[in-house]
């Protein structure tokens, strides 16, 4: 039997308006919308280099998904986001896996956006679903605050 590659996943995130988060994803977050073209249409394909996006309007999936998208420099892409008047949930803080930023959509749905961690900065606290601040034990564990 011989191994069969993976091409790529694409997350496909629920909205309520399709409209409405198309304009967000494309003027605040720079996606670029690749269809639907017609304005009766309920699910939408956005992509930003490498980076690809299902939005369904209504259906597939549940409000609020959480998702990762790698970047060269989550720092950048923050205070890009930070000028356009992007909700950010989280600024960039450094974990053991990586240096990452959360970002919410009109629904509730998070980006977490992330890049390689600053080595000359300690990790910080962890923002769960509900909004809870959590930091980092030395035994590894998180601890609410």
């Amino acid at each position: 039997m011989r191994d069969v590659g993976f091409e790529s996943m694409t997350p496909i995130l629920r909205v309520d308006d399709l409209q409405r988060s198309l304009d967000y994803y494309s003027r605040i977050l720079g996606f670029r919308i690749d269809w639907p073209v017609g304005p009766n249409e309920n699910f939408a394909s956005l992509s930003r280099d490498r980076c690809h996006i299902f939005l369904c309007e209504g259906d597939q999936g549940h409000i609020g998904s959480w998702t990762w998208i790698g970047v060269e420099d989550v720092d950048a892409v923050c205070q890009e986001y930070r000028s356009k008047g992007a909700r950010i949930r989280h600024p960039p803080t450094n974990y053991r896996w990586a240096r990452e930023m959360q970002v919410e959509d009109p629904d509730g749905n998070i980006l977490r956006i992330g890049s390689e961690r600053k080595e000359d900065e300690p990790d910080g606290e962890w923002l769960d679903m509900q909004g809870r601040r959590w930091l980092r034990q030395a035994d590894g564990s998180f601890k609410q605050l």
